[in-house]
This record gives C-alpha cells, structure tokens and sequence, in this order.
C-alpha cells in the first residue's frame, strides 16, 4: 500500500484525551509512537489546522531534506581565534541523528514502516571552499573532527580531479590552479521528512484511541483548576469546540511560539520569535541533474543565519530526482509558510519587546544580509550558484519557496536578549505542557528532542520498571555516549542502515 492511499481522514475530537498533539508535522508524529509504545493505553487527539499532515516545515519541498548529522555543515565546526576548530557540536549533532535513524530502523523492524526507500535515501554529504584561508579551515577541520570514530570514514582532497570525480559540476569551467578543497563522506542521506510524518501518522491513526483532526484551528489554551487543559478549536466540520486534555505537546512550528504565548506558563515569558522565509533555485536541466549525486554544504556568508549556509543539494521527492541550490533568505513577517501577516506583530508582548527590541540592535548585520536577499535578482542567485557549479546557465533554474523558520529570541542578562539558533524545549513546571520552538537540525534530530520531551514533560508516562527497557527498544543507544563507545556505535548503526536499506 502506497502512503498516499493509506493517507488518514479527518476524524472526531475526544472529548478528555491524555494528550493532545497540536500539529500534524515529524515532531507531534514521532511523540506520538513513543508515548504509544511506552504506555498503549494512552489516548491521543492530534490536532492540525491545514487539510493534510506534514504540510509546513516537515514537507519535502519546504526543507532541504539534509539528514543533518554535521558530516557536512561548516557552522557545526566553528573556528577559533588561534586556527583551531571546535568540534563539540558536530559530535553532538551527529550522535542525535544516529539516534533517529536507529529509531527509524526499529521501525522498519516493527512493521510500522514498511517502506524506508520512500522517505530516506544514501546521498554522499560534502563541504567545499575556495581560497587559502577558507582551505586552511576545511583542513583543520578534517584532522581535527576525523580523530572521532563518529566521522573517521571523511575524506578530504584539493585535488580538482578528485573533486570533479565526486561530483563534476564543482569544476567544470572552473580554472585548474584556481585554490579548492572538499571533504566527502558517503554515508550521508537525503530524506523526505514529509513522507516520513505520513508513515508514523497513518500508524498512530490506526491504533485505538487516537484521533487525527485536520483542517482544525487551535484559538486559545487555559489550564483549570484541576490540572487540565481546556483546548479551544475552531474546526471545519464540527465549528467552534472545547475539550479538557491532561496533556498537551505544541509542535506546531513556528505556529508554536504564539500557541505557547497562549499558555500563560512562567516558563515561556520572555521569548520572542524572528521569521525567515526561505528560497531555492531548482534546476530544470535533466542533464545536469545526472551529473550531481551529492549535497554539497559551503561557508555562510557574514551576516548570515546557519539557516542561509548555501549548499548544492541531490534531492529525491516521491521518487523523483532534483536538484536544488540555495537557500536565499527573505523576509515575512508571517510565523508559516501558510500563516498571517500580523503574526510577527501579534507575538510581541509585555515579556518580550525588551528581548526583541535588544536583538534588532545588535544583530543589524543580518538585517542588512536580509535587505540585500531580498532584493537580489536572477541573475544575482545564479551567481552565488556559479561559486559551486561555474558552468551555471541561468535560464536552466527556476525560483521556488520552501518554508518558514521563526529563529527563537530570549532573555539574556547581559545583553538583553539573544538570538538562538537550533532548537529549544519549553515545558511548564509541573511537566503538563511542552512546546518546541526553533528550527533547523530539528526534523533530524527529532528522536533526541523528543527524549528531552518526555523527560521533561511526561515523566508520568516514564514510569514503572520497564519504561527504560521499552525506550531500549525504540532507541538501542538511549543511555550510551556513541562519541565513546566505537563498538556499540558501529554495531548499531550497522543494523540501521542495514533495516532502512542503506548499505
């Protein structure tokens, strides 16, 4: 059965679910089979407001679908004023992908996912750079993070015969003494987080007691006197609902922040959000698509957020092959790809304008870097595309939207406020509500972040002699330092990519 015939319909709201899931996107989806494996009786309304699930931040064409485990992302590996570069967060970043793709392989082995070829796929991960200084980087890089068994299968050359052997369009036109160095590692993949939420929704909609409502819009969220939460909804075929649940998870993406402002809690004061919208060129040329079997991560630009880091990416979507080149920042004030433009103005509040207010001033790089993206031309983008692929023909590249990231802004002693990037956990005190807000690693990440929930947030459920062993089963290295352990890493992730078909 294909995902699109076993595509789950709308159905009724419970009245007292357990929990409720805002957002039909990987993060409620992959909560959902955790919280359904630890405790089966649990009953569980997930909430989506557009007609489909995994249709803002987790669908294919709304992301660059990059298995994020820092095999290739230049921001992950910071350098240091002395030359030196520090490698901390690759590891961490790459340790919690491992621990998705050992999650998605358990459920391959469950029978949960009957098809893994559908929505993760081996594509080799690269890095490339021009000029002296950016090569003496990359090298130091390399020495630096392949002492880690985690990234010891990296290869690093500035040779531009090995280069064009690993994939072509990086040196076809360009001069042969022009300075140059790449690092590979075959191991990478390209997945389709879309394809994956509509796997992990189409099961949790067939157990008992949960419940998918789509096309339904959360209006408002108030704990009561006994420890629920009364949800308010605005549902198209049902109107205007209300309904109390134990718990709730707001994973919603950047319609999270407004949805947590709702909440009331202390622990969410003070946060603020900042939308980026993103861009890609996608290549019409088929050719040339043949001749690309890599994504390929450069340097940002100054000003840039990590979000904006340019790569040239190998897609695979639905079974076909693409070929992407971006991203290119802009501006809306919207918090998705499908939401208002009032929701920027609509967050600030009381808690958070000193915060926001302290960002916009001292981050007026990136609001210069955003200017100029946004009023660059065609022919501007396809020369940031011609540092990668020379040989760039303008007319063979066509312009699309992906989605909205809302970049998180928080308290900060000293300067007022900050702007963080990744992703962050927001939970109540007595651990009832949990929202996540932020963006990219996210989706790859998403087992890790998830754990975090449920330690945070649903620690109830984590009860019992026999959870640990249950959240074993579901994530073998849950309890294991991977950057220590070479041969549990190694056996397990031997396993997974055997069960999801990598190898």
């Amino acid at each position: 059965m294909s995902i699109q015939s076993a595509r789950p319909s709308s159905g009724p709201i419970l009245e007292t679910p357990d929990v409720t899931l805002i957002g039909a996107g990987i993060m409620s989806a992959t909560l959902g089979i955790f919280l359904k494996k630890l405790n089966p009786e649990l009953t569980i309304q997930i909430i989506e407001s557009l007609p489909r699930v995994a249709l803002e931040s987790s669908h294919a064409w709304n992301n660059a679908g990059t298995g994020h485990a820092a095999l290739c992302e230049l921001n992950y590996t910071p350098q240091q004023p002395d030359g030196s570069v520090q490698i901390d967060k690759a590891l961490e970043i790459n340790e919690m992908f491992e621990n998705s793709k050992h999650f998605w392989g358990q459920l391959v082995d469950l029978g949960i996912i009957d098809s893994p070829s559908t929505f993760i796929r081996k594509v080799p991960h690269m890095s490339f750079v021009r000029g002296e200084d950016n090569i003496k980087f990359l090298k130091a890089r390399f020495d630096a993070i392949t002492q880690n068994h985690l990234f010891d299968q990296m290869e690093y050359s500035e040779d531009h015969a090995t280069i064009s052997a690993w994939t072509p369009l990086l040196t076809q036109g360009r001069p042969t003494d022009e300075p140059i160095a790449a690092t590979r590692i075959e191991c990478g993949t390209d997945i389709n987080f879309g394809a994956l939420t509509q796997h992990l929704i189409n099961h949790l909609t067939s157990l008992d007691g949960v419940e998918l409502s789509m096309q339904t819009k959360v209006t408002d969220i108030n704990k009561k006197k006994d420890g629920t939460w009364k949800i308010e909804v605005d549902s198209q075929d049902e109107g205007n609902l209300k309904f109390r649940s134990k718990s709730v998870f707001i994973g919603a993406g950047g319609g999270s922040l407004p949805l947590l402002q709702k909440t009331g809690i202390p622990e969410g004061k003070g946060f603020g959000g900042f939308p980026v919208s993103g861009q890609f060129l996608v290549c019409k040329d088929e050719e040339v698509i043949a001749q690309h079997a890599a994504k390929v991560y450069g340097k940002a630009a100054v000003g840039a957020p990590p979000m904006s880091v340019p790569h040239l990416d190998t897609r695979v979507i639905d079974g076909k092959t693409a070929l992407l080149f971006g991203p290119f920042a802009g501006f809306s004030p919207k918090f998705l790809k499908r939401g208002s433009l009032l929701d920027l103005i609509k967050s600030v509040r009381l808690d958070n304008i000193i915060p926001m207010l302290a960002v916009g001033k001292d981050n007026l790089s990136l609001t210069e870097y955003l200017y100029q993206e946004c009023i660059n031309t065609h022919e501007d983008r396809c020369d940031a595309l011609r540092e990668f692929y020379p040989n760039t023909k303008d007319a063979n590249w066509e312009l699309v939207t992906a989605g909205q990231r809302v970049q998180i802004i928080k308290k900060n002693k000293e300067k007022g406020g900050i702007l963080q990037f990744g992703t962050e956990v927001v939970s109540s005190a007595d651990g009832s509500i949990s929202a996540i807000l932020g963006a990219s690693p996210g989706a790859s990440t998403a087992v890790s972040i998830i754990l975090e929930v449920l330690e945070n947030g649903f620690a109830g459920v984590m009860q019992g002699d026999d959870w640990k062993a249950k959240l074993k089963e579901l994530v073998p290295a849950y309890g294991e330092d991977l950057k220590v352990n070479e041969k549990t890493y190694e056996a397990l992730r031997e396993s997974a990519d055997a069960s999801l078909h990598l190898v």
